[in-house]
């Protein structure tokens, strides 16, 4: 029998999947794949009643439906405060997943260097791994998952050929701050590397911390590419729309590698998007609130089930510390508590580089009946594990 791609020996299936199995062979609440279990805007879902009647349910423009990627433009000029071209500076992809391997493999050729923060994603290492790239692996320090800056300078000395940047990060909820990325962007210049920044979660940072996009920093728009997604701000995990914007040359490249992997986002989904995209920015607000106070909630009951944790500072994880149970294997701790405890968490191995198995990564993306519920059983966390 033929031998595989030899590439895919380095990197598993995914674990925060693998997790969800789990908890539905058992009856788990998922607290580890991180999608809501309440209603997109009703807007958004009368929209997309309209659209199933009269179209459009054809292809669209392989790079994005003009409608969409009009709104889009539109919109995230509004927040990342620069201007936006509809029709050279966007490419829609099936979800940000897409997007991010799209845009490693647009700016990486085989043995590159791609820096990453640790924790990180899982994707990050494997979309590296797959663009024929070698990750360079920069650890975050708890509790605020701080970098030290020497060694990430050290890091951009060996001239790597871009950096992958989750702002605010999954799965840690760090926000990076503006002097932060400041320090960052003049490293990239310097250096000449890409950053390719994941904003998914852009929406969802809790004040005092501040959004900070860095392609709005002096000088780098055209070396960012800017990933994103309409999953998480709008609860729509499962419509599978994302984007690249970057500058001309960049997305004119990024579009030859999505035409040829998924030829193009679902054109009905794209049209009503549309109706998300135009939501005032009253929204966004109520997004962040509603977010908010799961998070409170949700900690709360950490609080009182005597769990140890790091507060998010955005988007919807938390990561706990189980050191007390003395487990030396993260994956069977989740595995047990998902079928002891009736709730599914991912194991914090599957983010780090480095050898940690004292973490684990809950999301509070739920309503707060599930939380409650959710609260109620980790309670009795230390009695079962």
């Amino acid at each position: 029998m033929a031998c595989f791609n030899v590439r895919l020996g380095r990197f598993t299936e995914s674990v925060i999947r693998r997790m969800t199995r789990v908890a539905d062979e058992c009856g788990a609440i998922n607290l580890s794949q991180g999608f809501p279990d309440f209603d997109p805007p009703l807007e958004l879902r009368q929209a997309l009643a309209e659209v199933a009647l009269r179209g459009p349910h054809q292809y669209a423009v392989t790079w994005g439906a003009s409608a969409f990627r009009e709104a889009l433009a539109k919109k995230q000029s509004r927040f990342m405060g620069i201007p936006i071209d509809p029709d050279s500076h966007i490419v829609v992809t099936c979800g940000s997943t897409e997007a991010m391997l799209a845009a490693m493999m647009t700016v990486c050729n085989t043995g590159d260097g791609v820096i990453v923060f640790s924790p990180f994603y899982e994707n990050y290492g494997a979309d590296a791994i797959l663009s024929g790239a070698e990750p360079i692996y920069v650890p975050l320090r708890p509790p605020y998952f701080e970098f030290d800056r020497k060694e990430l300078k050290r890091a951009f000395d060996r001239k790597p050929k871009a950096m992958v940047l989750c702002n605010p990060s999954n799965p840690s909820g760090k926000v990076f701050t503006k002097e932060e990325l400041e320090y960052i962007a003049g490293l990239a210049n310097d250096s000449g590397a890409f950053i390719i920044t994941d904003e998914v979660y852009e929406h969802i940072v809790y004040p005092p911390n501040r959004h900070t996009y860095m392609a709005s920093l002096p000088d780098m728009f055209d070396r960012t590419l800017s990933v994103g997604s309409l999953s998480k701000t709008y609860s729509i995990t499962g419509w599978r729309l994302g984007y690249i914007i970057a500058a001309s040359p960049i997305i004119a490249e990024a579009r030859k590698i999505h035409d040829f992997v998924t030829v193009g986002a679902a054109a009905p989904l794209q049209e009503a998007a549309v109706t998300a995209l135009s939501l005032p920015d009253s929204y966004y607000g109520e997004l962040l609130e509603g977010y908010r106070e799961r998070r409170d909630f949700f900690l709360r009951h950490l609080d009182r089930a005597g769990l140890k944790y790091y507060v998010p500072q955005g988007a919807y994880y938390v990561l706990v510390d189980i050191s007390d149970f003395r487990w030396k294997d993260d994956v069977g701790f989740c595995e047990r508590m998902a079928r002891e405890v009736g709730v599914a968490a991912v194991p914090g191995s599957s983010f780090f580089h480095e050898p940690v198995n004292h973490l684990i990564r809950l999301h509070f993306a739920k309503s707060i009946e599930t939380l409650k519920e959710a609260g109620e059983r980790l309670a009795f966390l230390r009695e079962k594990m």
